[in-house]
């Protein structure tokens, strides 16, 4: 090829590769038949013995690549609603939200919401898509109580 050829091939191959692909994150929200202890304390950064929390977040991943990122989400619960939100976090093991405890959940906006799938029935699926920078993400179910229930989990971008 000569050398004009070969800038063309080039330019031609890379304008058909695809950009960067889009990660999932398939999450389930879970809970011990939709139970919540009014005095649990297991919110993120809280000292507290997570085999005990009533509800949890589990994630398939917990690092992926930065770029975009598309969470599908399915309440298992048999009797609970639940959601599922993303808020980044600087520093995992000492990150703390911003708790309201008269209402029982998190500020989302002081938190830095990038999103959610919103309240799932029992059962229900739903999916978000983010373009996810380089960092520390939580996400987390912002029903009253299920957060300090331990309905949380982080995610590593790279």
């Amino acid at each position: 090829m000569k050398p004009f050829q070969t800038g063309l091939f080039l330019v031609l191959l890379t304008a058909s590769a695809p950009a960067f692909a889009n990660t999932t994150v398939n999450v389930k929200l879970w809970d011990k038949e939709g139970a919540v202890n009014a005095d649990a304390k297991m919110g993120m950064g809280m000292p507290a013995n997570m085999s005990m929390a009533t509800m949890r977040i589990k994630l398939d991943q917990t690092v992926v690549p930065a770029g975009k990122v598309t969470f599908e989400v399915q309440n298992s619960s048999k009797d609970a609603v639940h959601e599922m939100i993303v808020v980044p976090v600087t520093d995992v093991k000492k990150a703390t939200l911003p708790y309201v405890p008269n209402e029982n959940r998190v500020n989302e906006d002081a938190a830095g919401h990038l999103g959610e799938v919103s309240e799932l029935d029992p059962g229900k699926t739903g999916s978000l898509t983010l373009d996810l920078k380089p960092g520390n993400y939580a996400v987390f179910c912002n029903i009253p109580g299920h957060f300090m229930n331990g309905m949380w989990a982080t995610i590593l971008v790279k």
